[in-house]
């Protein structure tokens, strides 16, 4: 009953640092872009990947059985509470490491380290390599890749279809009232008896703080009599709620997979706690990375964060649907990448900085989870 607890809430601290992680990836274009503010971003990925997660219960089971280690080790292993705990253990301080520092990781790379950490410990040269590479280090390594790619022409493709479309892109310009204290008298000693207020008129180009109301980079014409910003902005917000949700259709299993020996819970009871508790991760402890994903990346505008966003979901829900084990961090971050270097506003590096610390990620869970293993053996007297 013990080691069941354990294994519960070692699983849901998983959950909790994915949330925090990983939940504001899905709309940080829309924040990057000014499209809506940092609330409404979060209100809108917190919903949209909690259904995703719900809605995991139905769709992605090939991702529980990928993710429960079956191939890579062996079945006894995966049944003892000891691996179950430290691969949970492994994984979740890592991506605590990495969120309290504002770096987007990935949790299926934290929880593919994890296992390998783990079993190197409990089998040693038994840990099914072959496995290792074909189900998880290829598609992990392949995804940023192709996400950058795919990004990076589709965005091409927009972008000659919005000029064929005599649609333009316009810059606001926003003049306002700027009220001036003025002293109009004062003592020797520097004293003020009284004050005046002047006013003039300013006007202030791409000042956010000037023009919170109205998106600073706009498009001007019509599609089929409708705004065209206002079909952008429409879609904008899809693709991201499309990029949460398959978030939440991805991860949640992947998570959710850590505790299926535990019997005190059924399926459906399990990912729906995990659904929860990523939910408040990313609520309470997503401010770090969304400043990163959203500014500190790439700079722009609303049509490229669209692209990148629906680059983002395509790959994601087809990967979930083929039960390929693809990390959202990955491809999204992809997408943010293909968009820099269309753009030519990539901050390469905080890029660099980012590719780094998705190399050290899968090492340092392996050697967490690794010593986690090899300390709950130690205090189980085995």
């Amino acid at each position: 009953m013990i080691w069941t607890a354990l294994i519960i809430l070692a699983t849901l601290f998983v959950a909790y640092t994915n949330g925090a992680n990983d939940n504001f990836k899905g709309v940080a274009t829309l924040f990057g872009s000014g499209t809506t503010d940092y609330r409404k971003a979060l209100a809108w990925a917190t919903v949209t990947t909690l259904a995703g997660s719900l809605a995991a219960f139905f769709f992605a089971t090939k991702l529980v059985k990928t993710f429960s280690g079956k191939g890579l080790v062996p079945d006894a292993l995966i049944t003892t509470p000891e691996f179950l705990v430290a691969v949970a253990l492994g994984a979740s301080v890592t991506i605590l490491i990495a969120t309290r520092t504002g770096i987007p990781i990935s949790t299926t790379h934290g929880l593919t380290g994890a296992l390998v950490g783990a079993g190197l410990v409990a089998i040693g040269g038994e840990l099914g390599f072959a496995t290792l590479g074909k189900n998880f280090f290829i598609p992990l390594l392949s995804s940023p890749l192709i996400a950058i790619v795919l990004t990076a022409i589709v965005y091409v493709v927009f972008r000659f279809g919005r000029r064929m479309l005599g649609i333009k892109r316009t810059t606001c310009v926003c003049v306002g009232e700027r009220v001036i204290p003025v002293a109009n008298n004062k003592l020797t000693n520097g004293q003020v008896l009284t004050m005046s207020q002047l006013k003039q008129m300013d006007i202030f180009v791409d000042q956010k703080a000037q023009c919170k109301a109205i998106a600073l980079d706009r498009y001007e014409g019509n599609v089929f009599g409708i705004d065209a910003q206002q079909i952008l902005d429409g879609l904008h917000f899809m693709s991201a709620g499309a990029v949460s949700f398959a978030r939440g259709l991805n991860d949640t299993p992947k998570i959710r997979s850590l505790a299926v020996t535990a019997t005190a819970l059924g399926l459906k009871l399990n990912i729906g706690f995990v659904a929860i508790v990523m939910a408040l991760g990313g609520i309470l402890s997503a401010k770090k990375v969304a400043e990163t994903m959203s500014h500190r990346i790439t700079k722009m505008n609303h049509g490229q964060g669209f692209t990148a966003n629906l680059i983002t979901a395509f790959l994601v829900i087809f990967a979930s649907k083929m039960g390929v084990p693809v990390s959202t961090t990955h491809v999204s971050c992809g997408s943010l990448f293909g968009i820099g270097l269309v753009n030519k506003r990539a901050h390469w590096k905080v890029i660099g900085g980012i590719v780094s610390a998705w190399i050290l990620t899968l090492p340092i869970a392996a050697l967490l989870s690794g010593g986690f293993y090899f300390g709950l053996k130690l205090l189980g007297g085995h």
